[in-house]
């Protein structure tokens, strides 16, 4: 999974070092990277492994193949997908037109959220985190565990 909240810098030509513990989830790939695309819900990156895609695959699949919603997600995930391969430093090259998206200047915080990941500006991930925590706050008892058989959670 990918856990952790973690900032890095981004250098002149756009590499920006993948955090070593996001790096161990994607390593058992056939691809020796990343996947990152635009979010289609703001201004951050939206990424993973080649496992996540696949699984956004299946997904997809099941819908009709002419709804106007699946041919949407195809091309706001694998149509600006790109695949970005680790450097022998375990680092990525960032496209300008993703940097851009996301306004990666200098600096670039990649917050794991299991099966997935973002990347985000540090000040705009700053001041999205405040709303999104006070948000969990608000519907935290939406978050319910099913108990297990033998009483165990």
């Amino acid at each position: 999974m990918f856990l952790s909240t973690t900032t890095n810098g981004v250098d002149a030509k756009g590499r920006v070092s993948v955090p070593a513990d996001f790096r161990a989830v994607v390593k058992a790939s056939p691809f020796d990277g990343i996947v990152v695309w635009p979010s289609f819900d703001g201004p951050f990156l939206e990424g993973g492994g080649q496992a996540l895609l696949e699984r956004y695959q299946a997904l997809i699949e099941e819908m009709d193949p002419y709804d106007e919603a699946r041919i949407a997600f195809e091309r706001a995930i694998f149509g600006a997908a790109r695949p970005l391969s680790f450097d022998s430093n375990g680092r990525v090259t960032l496209p300008k037109e993703l940097a851009d998206h996301a306004g990666l200047e200098g600096k670039a915080t990649f917050v794991g959220l299991g099966s997935r990941f973002e990347i985000w500006s540090p000040e705009q991930y700053e001041a999205h985190q405040a709303e999104a925590r006070q948000f969990a706050r608000e519907n935290k008892r939406s978050l319910r565990l099913t108990p297990r058989p033998g009483g165990l959670s």
